[in-house]
């Protein structure tokens, strides 16, 4: 918990310095205002708030906090001015960047002596007596019993680290889950243009499924069943002429309803894995890794079921993914992880391949999108050129 209570500590500094940078800016720009000059400066320092307010959205959105991003700031004075989002985002950069530069500056501090105390005894004796310990310890170090006065105090440190840092992150947070949420007027509106477009996403996945059974059942089983009973109706008509040659078309028949079943139970397993089902989602993706031309590690940690349509999206997730990382990453290898936190499910899929991995090129991360974006989830992509390619998705799954 303390590692990750340091780890928000340091991402809210950074954001926090940004908004200390943009405080000064809002004051440069009011000085400027009361001659007059800074009022044309306002719509940019505007877009300056929005981008420190950016920031912040995108560390919080990280750590599980949904913050819908806001509309493009207003072009003229009047509607910066009028506008509820720059009003709730200039008070989070003034908060933020005091307030949160504070105690992300103590939060770091903690951990910082914690560790100068705790190796003190080790380099004790490269030091002059006089200089003291580390940080405000600055008494007289004879030997190594004060100098293990001091580990002892890194102790402390530590503890107070274990015990403040997560209070100190939630802190430093909170002016943000506060501020940067939608203000109360526009949540509504925008709660149902989200749903509006998770429900086009949901008919639109819907749909493709439909064409890709009906495409699987027409250009597969439907031709081996076609095939069927063209050989029978020669068999039959064989039969009194040439019983040898009846006989191997009915073996040929015979060869062909296997296949048949075969691709009808190959468009069953597409349509929900009977593994899924019987044995739950980390025997399914097991199965998957097992059959990954890539070498593939699997981690799942979920306690219990989560809902069927849930596990078959995780599924198909996990299953599109490294189909794209075998035809297209040249990894070496793929590390998948699911976990539940809460009321979500976190999907990670992560492989060390080149990279460059783009939407629009019909790779099949579309397909992925739309499934997401039909539970109301959430879906990340991040693939520079060079790699490694991280795919990130989270589901609702109930509590």
């Amino acid at each position: 918990m303390s590692v990750d209570a340091i780890e928000h500590l340091v991402g809210g500094l950074g954001t926090s310095i940004l908004a200390l940078a943009v405080v000064l800016l809002l004051l440069l720009v009011a000085l400027a205002c009361v001659v007059g000059i800074g009022l044309v400066m306002v719509p940019s320092t505007a877009k300056a708030v929005r981008l420190a307010a950016g920031r912040e959205r995108i560390r919080l959105s990280r750590w599980g906090c949904d913050l819908p991003l806001p509309p493009a700031v207003p072009a003229g004075l009047r509607g910066v001015l009028h506008d509820p989002w720059v009003r709730r985002e200039v008070a989070f950069v003034a908060t933020h960047g005091t307030v949160g530069f504070g105690l992300g500056v103590v939060g770091l501090s903690l951990p910082m002596s914690a560790v100068q105390n705790l190796l003190f005894p080790l380099y004790y004796w490269a030091l002059p007596p006089e200089a003291g310990g580390p940080g405000f310890i600055n008494w007289r170090i004879d030997g190594f019993p004060d100098a293990l006065m001091v580990g002892l105090i890194g102790v402390g440190w530590l503890a107070a680290t274990v015990a403040l840092g997560p209070r100190l992150a939630r802190l430093q947070a909170l002016p943000g889950r506060r501020l940067l949420a939608p203000p109360r007027d526009v949540d509504t509106s925008l709660r149902i243009a989200e749903l509006t477009a998770t429900r086009a996403a949901a008919l639109d996945a819907h749909a493709v499924e439909l064409r890709r059974i009906e495409r699987s059942l027409h250009d597969g089983a439907q031709n081996r069943l076609v095939a069927v009973t063209v050989l029978l109706g020669a068999a039959r008509r064989a039969m009194l002429r040439d019983p040898a040659r009846a006989v191997e078309i009915l073996d040929r028949a015979h060869d062909s309803a296997e296949l048949a079943l075969a691709e009808l139970r190959s468009v069953v397993r597409g349509i929900l894995p009977p593994v899924l089902d019987d044995r739950g989602l980390a025997a399914a993706l097991d199965g998957l890794a097992a059959g990954c031309g890539v070498p593939c590690a699997v981690e799942v940690d979920v306690p219990g079921r989560c809902a069927a349509s849930v596990e078959a999206t995780a599924y198909f997730v996990v299953a599109e993914a490294l189909t794209n990382v075998a035809r297209h990453s040249c990894a070496a290898s793929v590390a998948v992880t699911v976990r539940s936190s809460g009321d979500r499910l976190h999907v990670s899929i992560v492989d060390d391949g080149w990279g460059g991995a783009d939407e629009s090129h019909g790779s099949g991360i579309g397909g992925i999108r739309r499934r997401v974006q039909a539970h109301d989830g959430r879906f990340t992509l991040t693939s520079p050129p060079g790699g490694p390619t991280a795919l990130l998705v989270e589901l609702p799954c109930g509590s």
